[in-house]
């Protein structure tokens, strides 16, 4: 990387972020965590962001080389690489410019999660390891792409910074996907993970012992995690 701009050590530093967003997006494909139609993946790396090119899935099915993720400043100018920026770009820049101690931003199309989206119901926790995300909500209808899906995103993370200082915050678009920001890269695809897990937990547990009596086992856990704190 020879860009004026850049220190050495900003340069290694955006160098290993781009090649750690490689890893993670083939991981995200390969454990169908999203699919070939869509996602993105951003990281901060101080004033810049390195964010995956328009169809890394349909394109490249998640095969991505370092050198393909871009980098762009917070008005989403593009500094490095080659291709055009994810068309959910507008998300992840407003994110970044709102809530500062978002360092990584994941909008995948898990499969379990996607029965959610479409059924536009929120992700209730059913799993200890999943309390500390709470409900996970869904926005209210935007068009993908548009100003108007970053501001409902934004506005549905308000109030959840302390998680993404934890480990990350999440929403579901309708008929649409998730939007998951955290305190780095691997915090947010652990998130992302564990809601898909949830989601598809859920949707078990409701066929094998029926919806309510599996609404009162959820509660139950709820009770017990409060009161183990």
């Amino acid at each position: 990387m020879t860009a004026s701009f850049l220190t050495p050590t900003l340069s290694e530093a955006i160098e290993r972020t781009r090649a750690h967003i490689a890893e993670i997006g083939r991981l995200l494909y390969e454990r169908r965590l999203t699919d070939a139609s869509g996602g993105n993946i951003s990281v901060r790396v101080g004033d810049w962001i390195c964010l995956t090119p328009r169809y890394s899935g349909s394109k490249r099915r998640w095969h991505l080389q370092p050198e393909d993720v871009l980098v762009v400043d917070l008005d989403g100018n593009k500094l490095l690489g080659e291709g055009d920026l994810s068309r959910e770009s507008k998300v992840h820049l407003r994110l970044y410019r709102e809530f500062p101690d978002g360092q990584a931003v994941i909008h995948a199309h898990p499969q379990h999660v996607l029965v959610f989206a479409v059924t536009r119901q929120p992700i209730p926790p059913v799993l200890e390891c999943t309390v500390k995300f709470g409900v996970i909500p869904v926005i209210p209808f935007a068009p993908a792409h548009s100003e108007a899906l970053a501001e409902h995103v934004a506005s549905a993370i308000r109030g959840q910074e302390a998680r993404i200082r934890k480990q990350a915050a999440a929403v579901i678009a309708p008929w649409h996907g998730l939007f998951c920001i955290g305190k780095d890269l691997d915090a947010v695809f652990d998130a992302v993970e564990r809601i898909d897990t949830n989601a598809r937990l859920i949707l078990q547990g409701r066929a094998l012992i029926g919806a309510d009596a599996f609404t009162q086992a959820q509660a139950a856990l709820l009770d017990a995690v409060a009161g183990a704190h």
